[in-house]
């Protein structure tokens, strides 16, 4: 199905839960956007830079719920969504019958289907939006949704998906189908940087030089999105997480989940599991999923360069 372009709406209350590399950029496209948009994070410091810069900081979910219509969640999981609708002081118990809550994580589809169950029951609308693009496009507003929620879930807050994203596909009228797409491509991207990996470490093993490696695959049939975006940070000897290895144990893991349930063979997405795997237990869980290359032996990595003195 395509992606729409929604037309804007009248400025809106929106709440974002979650700071991070993805939710801060979401924020701040919102409020460039004309919407008021109130934040919370478990990090004080990270809602007090919101603040400064126009936002407005609230220090309870009640506080959100009870200013905001729409609110979108940019935390890490399911159990962490969880958390925040049921847990003790949840945003649930005080959503007004009629807001919408926008849901951003990589999780089971069956699990965002029972989501909006549950939320339907408290006469709250729900739509199942997990994201794609990276900090950068957030913060542009011009990352990917993969949305799918019912038409009056889309109806109350076109405006906001519209600042939020350069593209929104509406991939169905019930949650699920956006969160399936999303499982489908975050296979992809796990097995990409993998092979990026892989085939990197190849070539530094065989004594080929990484800058000239790089150079000739990205202008080659070979190439991929997550070779040239992932093994950059490889030549810088950059493991600053934008998205960190952790993320890929966690996601290729629902990868698998989902082809489980479906009794449906993925060997590439198990072999590029265990690599993750194999990384994150090697104490590198929490760097770059480029750091996935630090797996294979008896190579050298190129370093950071030095600042001259």
């Amino acid at each position: 199905m395509n992606a729409t372009d929604s037309p804007r709406t009248a400025p809106a209350a929106v709440g974002v839960i979650g700071l991070g590399a993805m939710g801060a950029g979401i924020a701040q496209s919102l409020r460039r956007a004309g919407h008021t948009v109130h934040a919370y994070d478990l990090r004080p410091e990270a809602v007090a830079a919101f603040a400064a810069q126009g936002g407005t900081a609230c220090a309870t979910l009640a506080d959100m719920a009870a200013a905001c219509t729409v609110v979108v969640s940019v935390v890490v999981n399911a159990r962490q969504t969880e958390a925040v609708l049921f847990g003790e002081g949840g945003l649930a118990a005080s959503l007004r019958p009629g807001s919408v809550f926008i849901m951003c994580s990589t999780v089971d589809p069956r699990w965002s289907e029972a989501l909006e169950t549950r939320l339907q029951a408290l006469g709250v609308l729900y739509i199942d939006a997990p994201i794609s693009g990276g900090a950068a496009r957030a913060a542009a507003g011009q990352m990917t949704m993969m949305t799918a929620a019912r038409p009056e879930a889309y109806a109350a807050c076109e405006g906001v998906l519209d600042a939020m994203a350069g593209k929104v596909y509406r991939l169905g009228d019930r949650a699920g189908a956006g969160s399936r797409v999303k499982i489908i491509n975050q296979l992809l991207a796990g097995v990409h940087i993998a092979a990026a990996a892989e085939a990197m470490a190849l070539g530094l093993r065989e004594g080929v030089a990484a800058d000239a490696l790089y150079e000739v695959i990205t202008h080659s049939a070979g190439n991929s999105w997550m070779f040239e975006n992932r093994m950059a940070h490889v030549l810088a000897g950059d493991y600053t997480p934008l998205s960190a290895v952790d993320i890929f144990v966690k996601d290729l893991g629902l990868v698998l989940d989902t082809a489980r349930h479906s009794t449906f063979p993925l060997p590439l997405a198990s072999t590029a599991h265990q690599m993750f795997m194999q990384a994150s237990t090697a104490g590198h869980g929490r760097e770059d999923d480029s750091a996935v290359i630090k797996i294979f032996p008896g190579i050298t990595l190129p370093q950071p360069a030095t600042e001259a003195p």
